[in-house]
């Protein structure tokens, strides 16, 4: 970090991390239906306006950062796809296939917002799960990293990981 930035600071973060940023925001922008409105510019302005907007939000790891911040694309790409879907005649949830060979449809939205609607079920079943699948799988970050932010250990990381997985999976498939 820059001797003269603010690391407690949202926007010192922002300034020193706006790269890494915007290839978080490639990477969530790559599981979207093509021709998707927003960009990873757009996508990374958006998060950086809810995160100022949050009272009391004091980030001072690049990984726990990172990890907000993803998180933070991924509802943005949620309220993103509920509207599109409100948009839509018959834009109810539909059944969604995972695994290996599932296929992927051009328009993605009612799997956006089935995943996310997993997630809110998971959330109140066992939040922890539900956090590191948000920074597994949207953030992309390490058992260690996971561990760090919450204070556990890797091991505990990945029994949770396995479980969430699981759960997931099973929620997916009954949905």
């Amino acid at each position: 970090m820059r001797p003269d930035s603010d690391p407690s600071a949202p926007e010192g973060l922002l300034a020193e991390l706006y790269q890494e940023l915007r290839a978080l925001a490639a990477h969530h922008l790559r599981g979207e239906r093509a021709g998707h409105t927003l960009q990873p510019t757009a996508l990374v302005h958006e998060v950086f306006l809810r995160m100022q907007g949050r009272a009391g939000l004091v980030l001072t790891q690049r990984t726990h950062f990172l990890a907000v911040a993803s998180i933070a694309m991924r509802r943005v790409l949620v309220d993103h796809a509920r509207a599109r879907a409100a948009q839509k005649r018959g834009g109810g949830v539909t059944h969604v296939s995972v695994g290996p060979g599932s296929a992927i449809t051009e328009d993605r939205t009612e799997d956006v917002l089935a995943v996310d609607v997993a997630l809110q079920k998971l959330a109140a079943d066992d939040p922890q799960a539900e956090g590191i699948v948000e920074m597994r799988f949207y953030a992309g970050m390490t058992e260690r990293e996971i561990g760090d932010v919450l204070g556990v250990t890797e091991r505990t990381v990945r029994k949770q990981w396995a479980f969430a997985r699981a759960w997931l999976r099973r929620e997916l498939q009954t949905s």
